[in-house]
């Protein structure tokens, strides 16, 4: 049988990794933010007409580059970001022999929650 992931995670593995994935999550959000006041500093500098170069563009591609390694974490894992904002995590897993995701949002102290792969949040039914 072909399965959409390579790894899947159990409940206590994917209950493991919540702190590491709110951290991660932390560190986007703040990144996001700082990404988009680069973005506007150098609209600025280009509407006033100047070239752009030097720490603004060194200090925009730093960022993109920690935006990028920490969106490889969950890539290399294949836990799937659904909704940044409100921390809402899908860890692809087996649940009655079909594959599924166990989902956890930000706030939630456990995993208890699991939805077909198609499916999402609307679908969640508790474990």
């Amino acid at each position: 049988m072909d399965h959409q992931f390579q790894r899947h995670y159990t409940q206590a593995e994917a209950r493991s990794l919540i702190p590491l994935v709110e951290k991660w999550l932390d560190e986007l959000v703040a990144l996001r933010g700082e990404m988009t006041r680069r973005d506007e500093q150098m609209a600025d500098l280009l509407a006033l007409g100047q070239d752009l170069g030097g720490p603004p563009v060194k200090d925009w591609l730093t960022t993109l580059a920690a935006i990028k390694q920490i969106l490889h974490e969950f890539q290399s894992r294949e836990i799937q970001i659904k909704d940044l904002e409100r921390g809402l995590i899908d860890f692809p897993a087996f649940h009655e022999s079909r594959e599924v995701y166990l989902c956890w949002e930000r706030g939630e102290e456990d995993i208890e929650f699991w939805h077909e792969l198609d499916s999402g949040y609307a679908g969640r039914e508790r474990l």
